[in-house]
């Protein structure tokens, strides 16, 4: 029997859909936009901050909403109940990034009769992408889950077939966020050394880092690779003049040889989903555009 599925998180929405299962979908969060079909769903969440607000904007009302022990997203749980979800899929990760784990809870907390049973995904790594994908295809009961991994990572190992013969990987900093200045963290630094290049910046599996300008200078970036959470390229590339128009950016020889790059960070590096592999393949194009070219250029990144 079908289930009835409130998918609150981007990544997860993805995974359902992925997995071929889009017709159990009744609900989304307010950020849940890929494949196209989703978009027609009710929405269940809202944000408290305004999203169009510049980077140190955004920052300020993020900080001032953990201050007073706000949640940054609300959920409706009106809507919650009119859906009459199976199943809740969120996240337990970051309060910043999604509706929370303890929101989802909250939101059920009082339902009378059958509760819906809610499923909190935490990856940190490209392996708990792949275990996530396991989990909501047991969850939803559906069989072919191990073929959909398996050509998700036979994908992954074309570009490391290419990328491990690399005898001089060149040196990446990936930045996660504009203002303040934000280091990429969590399955990024794995995408970067699967891709070829030497990351410099955060921990494979951990938060991402704060960095000061002096330090991305200090350690000489060959390449940096700009992909702000839930910015698009457009919205990417405004956010840039902040950077840019410091005297130190001018002065990092990554900027000087036209090694800066931007990237639709919403849509890829920032949902950990099935198109974590399309990510892969947008840093190898990046990294060694003499060996991939699988077609992202332009559509998800480009030359700053």
């Amino acid at each position: 029997m079908k289930k009835r599925v409130i998918s609150l998180l981007p990544g997860a929405t993805e995974i359902v859909c992925a997995l071929g299962a889009g017709d159990q979908l009744v609900g989304r969060s307010h950020e849940c936009d890929y494949p196209e079909s989703v978009r027609a769903l009710p929405v269940c969440t809202t944000a408290r901050l305004d999203a169009n607000a510049s980077s140190k904007e955004i920052d300020t009302q993020v900080k001032d909403l953990l201050q007073q022990a706000l949640s940054i997203y609300s959920v409706d749980r009106d809507r919650l109940i009119q859906l009459r979800p199976d199943v809740i899929l969120t996240q337990a990760q970051c309060e910043v990034c999604a509706i929370s784990l303890p929101d989802v809870q909250k939101a059920v907390a009082e339902w009378t009769g059958a509760r819906p049973e809610i499923v909190s995904l935490s990856p940190k790594r490209v392996a708990d992408v792949w275990e996530n994908i396991r989990e909501v295809a047991d969850v939803l009961q559906i069989q072919d889950a191990k073929e959909i991994l398996r050509g998700l990572k036979n994908r992954v190992v074309s570009v490391i077939e290419k990328s491990c013969v690399m005898k001089q990987p060149p040196g990446v900093a990936c930045i996660e966020w504009i203002e303040p200045l934000m280091a990429a963290g969590n399955w990024v630094p794995e995408l970067v050394e699967l891709a070829g290049g030497k990351n410099l910046f955060g921990e494979a599996g951990k938060h991402s880092p704060w960095l000061q300008l002096q330090e991305l200078a200090d350690a000489n970036p060959d390449v940096i690779v700009v992909l702000p959470c839930g910015f698009n390229l457009q919205r990417t590339r405004a956010e840039m003049a902040v950077l840019t128009q410091k005297p130190e950016w001018s002065k990092l020889p990554a900027v000087r040889k036209n090694q800066v790059f931007l990237t639709d960070g919403n849509q890829y590096f920032n949902r950990p989903g099935p198109r974590i592999v399309e990510s892969l393949e947008i840093m190898a194009e990046i990294l060694h555009p003499d060996r991939f070219n699988f077609g992202h250029r332009g559509k998800a990144w480009e030359r700053l």
